[in-house]
């Protein structure tokens, strides 16, 4: 496998999107404008009972924040997806989501009756509406990973946005390590403190990749991690 691209689409601006991506492809996200905001959550295809985990993901690498090097752990102690690259540096997997009552108190009311597709939208609602495509429901909802945000939390556990931290064309790069069920939005991020409801674009790519090495940067970026692929290569056996 060659990282031949295999498809490409955009994603506008407060849309969801979702695909089930096969293991030994990456999907790859650009953001085309800066200050994006993707909104992911992330299932085993084969058993969507089996997803993404925030905390074991995080408590498993020693990180409060996803960058290159990071596994994306499943409650079964997998690894569901890996990134392979990263030039932001910094994606939020702390904030959650933002939901109607936020979006209608922090924007104002913009609904599709008058403004079609351009209401306004969050994303809760957008996971909850894209994972009954799949059979699933509320109950399904995973934390979701927030990529191109940045939130730091102080010493008394306050969390900060930093505006403006993702820059036209920064870009992330997924390897799926299992057949993954990957559901996106580009609502805006919950902690945005722009008052004008403005989401971005961002232009999706999938391509082949190979399968990870013992020297893998995500296989060893943490003793845990090496045990996380061992677990996920013996489903496969």
């Amino acid at each position: 496998m060659d990282n031949t691209i295999l498809f490409e689409e955009l994603v506008r601006p407060g849309a969801t999107w979702s695909h089930v991506l096969k293991r030994g492809t990456a999907l790859r996200i650009v953001d085309l404008e800066g200050a994006a905001n993707v909104g992911a959550i992330f299932y085993n295809w084969e058993n969507p009972a089996e997803r993404y985990n925030m905390p074991d993901t995080l408590k498993a690498q020693h990180v409060g924040r996803l960058t290159a090097g990071c596994a994306l752990y499943s409650d079964m102690g997998r690894v569901l997806c890996s990134i392979t690259g990263d030039t932001t540096g910094w994606h939020d997997p702390l904030s959650g989501c933002s939901n109607a009552a936020l979006v209608r108190t922090k924007y104002g009311e913009a609904g599709y009756q008058e403004y079609r597709n351009d209401c306004y939208k969050n994303a809760y609602d957008s996971f909850a509406i894209e994972l009954a495509k799949y059979g699933l429901a509320e109950r399904d909802m995973a934390a979701p990973v927030n990529f191109f945000s940045k939130v730091v939390v102080n010493q008394d556990g306050d969390m900060r946005f930093i505006p403006a931290h993702s820059k036209a064309g920064s870009a992330i790069q997924l390897r799926a390590e299992m057949n993954v069920l990957v559901i996106l939005n580009t609502c805006p991020h919950p902690l945005d403190p722009n008052p004008k409801y403005e989401p971005r674009p961002v232009h999706l790519s999938i391509r082949s990749v190979p399968p990870p090495g013992p020297d893998d940067p995500c296989r060893v970026f943490r003793p845990e991690n090496g045990r996380g692929f061992i677990l996920t290569e013996r489903y496969f056996l």
